[in-house]
């Protein structure tokens, strides 16, 4: 009742469907200025294509878009502690769960809705039937549902706002990845190659996306559309009802009952009137690390431990500062870099044997389609980490403390990188090993590893510093995550789908340049305005004006194998967009923070 007569509502839903027809029309120009339209087969040929991007790249943004906003919908309330006013409520469980995952997808959903004229006016192009629209449209709207599903249940069950989003990530990734890797496995076995149909939205999406011969209007169960969706439908069924049953046993957290506990402990204790060293002590008993070590060795008495001169730093490695469930989060990470692995094992076999490359293997090298999900996978958990390590300090009001504290700058901001980077220790050592092995293996020489781990460790460092530069800027936590991994999205998901246009509408390179020049153009002022609009600076104005096009640059020249001019681009424009989000944060904390007064006031 409250979010659709806000105005961002509107406005998300305007802009996205302004995107999407900006994208048909710059592929329109592509294909006008670099080919003649000589007969409506040529038409037809270009609706055909150009559906087969847009319906696998909504797909993706959805998904995601739904699983994060769902997830940090609940996650939010369990930082700002309302989860328990709401358990204290007459809301039933069903009431509680069902209603804060529909109001957080109504926004996703919707958007699915206002495809659908897009959709159609592809479809006057030709080449692309209404029963193709529909099952994209079905598939997409079964997807959004049942990641969303996902990403809330995580966010009920999880104490860490970082878990639920580590979490709802590697699974979609790993659920993805396992059923196209049984596909490709068993595509001689029926049984095993209608599972992934039944499981997988991509292999769904890419059956309906090719234009079919003969009966278009049968729906059947053998239909990639109606698998899928009868599959999200019984999957979303479940993990609410695993989530109605089990929100009050859930919730309030661990967490929170140590809380109280630690409160009623401390109560009885002045009520026996200790003495202060015996109050401390006792108090200090109650701390999480100090009841591991009474469970392990009772006998002996420990004193209490030593924290370093950066106290920032030290919680980050030396506390479980985010939960000890993220363990879990480290072993699904390894179970994706194993596929990676084999994945890559695989493909070099076949390298090796000679086999043929077809369709996108003569353009995307198998090697790279192996492990570049993997690299992604661990920039955008690396960046989740990052950014929910100052939006938890805030949320738990704990941010407030260094007003009265001694704390300087540069201890906290290097102090929250060190330490997202130790977290995530698992992220940056298995790329780097799995490029090592690709090495010893001949699949690159060793010129081409350091480029590799060059250009991984700047991206790196920049998706760090993007998520502490978004939790700094944004006092609203779901804003701050939403800016930090939706930029994240956009400069790969974006500029990688500006180039398959390209590529699929291939000719003149000076013809295709205008019109994507001002598509970038257009991402540029948007990653401006979500960066740089609450912290304006020439630096950060011209690092995101250059960001975009960097990257396209950066992953063409890939594509041509001047793999030096990639790696250097990509070194030098995401190092100094590092810096120009690193440096404001030391340098004007104080006055972000209220600490000291700037000159203008």
């Amino acid at each position: 009742m409250t979010l659709p007569r806000r105005s961002r509502h509107y406005a998300l839903r305007a802009i996205y469907v302004t995107a999407l027809l900006i994208l048909m029309s710059t592929s329109w120009m592509i294909l006008a200025g670099t080919q003649v339209i000589q007969s409506p087969g040529d038409l037809a040929r270009f609706g055909a294509t150009f559906f087969q991007i847009l319906a696998p790249l909504q797909l993706a943004l959805l998904v995601f878009l739904s699983a994060f906003g769902a997830a940090s919908a609940v996650a939010q309330e369990k930082d700002k502690r309302t989860l328990i006013l709401l358990l204290l409520t007459q809301l039933t469980n069903q009431q509680l769960v069902l209603g804060k995952l529909l109001a957080a997808l109504l926004t996703p959903l919707i958007m699915v809705l206002a495809s659908l004229p897009v959709l159609l006016a592809v479809q006057l192009f030709g080449g692309v039937s209404n029963d193709q629209v529909a099952r994209v449209l079905l598939i997409t709207f079964a997807a959004t549902l049942v990641a969303g599903t996902l990403g809330s249940t995580f966010a009920l069950w999880r104490e860490k706002t970082f878990q639920t989003l580590s979490l709802t990530t590697l699974t979609i990734v790993l659920w993805i990845g396992l059923w196209e890797g049984i596909g490709v496995v068993g595509a001689s076995n029926p049984l095993l190659t209608a599972c992934a149909d039944w499981a997988s939205p991509i292999r769904g999406i890419a059956a309906v996306t090719v234009p079919r011969i003969g009966d278009q209007s049968s729906w059947s169960l053998s239909d990639p559309a109606i698998c899928f969706s009868l599959f999200a439908g019984i999957a979303a069924l479940l993990l609410n009802l695993l989530a109605i049953i089990k929100v009050r046993v859930w919730n309030p957290t661990r967490e929170v009952r140590s809380v109280v506990q630690d409160h009623d402990d401390v109560s009885a204790i002045w009520d026996k009137q200790l003495s202060a060293e015996e109050i401390a002590e006792a108090s200090r008993g109650g701390h999480v690390d100090s009841i591991g070590r009474a469970a392990t060795e009772t006998t002996e008495v420990h004193a209490t431990r030593r924290v370093w001169d950066n106290p920032v730093l030290w919680r980050e490695i030396c506390t479980w500062a985010y939960g000890r469930k993220i363990l879990i989060i480290r072993i699904a990470y390894i179970c994706m870099s194993l596929l990676a692995f084999f994945s890559l094992n695989k493909n070099l076999a076949d390298i090796e044997a000679g086999a043929t490359l077809v369709g996108l293997e003569t353009i995307i090298p198998p090697v790279a389609s192996s492990i570049a999900p993997l690299f992604l996978v661990s920039l955008i958990i690396i960046n989740a980490l990052a950014v929910n390590s100052i939006t938890n300090e805030r949320d738990g009001q704990a941010l407030d403390l260094l007003l009265v504290t001694d704390l300087s700058p540069r201890e906290f901001i290097f102090g929250k990188l060190w330490g997202v980077l130790y977290v995530t220790k698992e992220m940056v050592i298995m790329p780097i090993l799995i490029g090592l092995y690709l090495t010893i293996r001949g699949g690159i020489d060793f010129e081409g590893f350091s480029f590799l781990i060059v250009g991984f460790l700047a991206l790196l460092f920049f998706v760090t510093i993007l998520g502490i530069h978004c939790g700094l800027n944004f006092a609203n936590s779901r804003a701050a995550i939403s800016v930090s991994m939706g930029s994240v999205f956009f400069l790969f998901l974006g500029v990688v789908t500006c180039i398959m246009i390209m590529i699929s509408f291939s000719g003149s390179f000076e013809q295709q340049l205008a019109p994507f020049l001002a598509f970038i153009l257009g991402g540029s002022i948007g990653l401006y305005v979500a960066l740089g609009f609450r912290n304006p600076s020439p630096a950060i104005f011209w690092s995101t004006l250059l960001l975009p096009f960097a990257t396209f640059h950066a992953i063409t020249s890939f594509f041509i194998e001047h793999h030096l001019t990639s790696v250097t681009v990509v070194t030098i424009i995401y190092g100094f967009t590092t810096l120009a989000m690193l440096m404001p944060a030391i340098g004007e904390f104080d006055v972000a923070m209220g600490r000291t007064k700037s000159d203008d006031e």
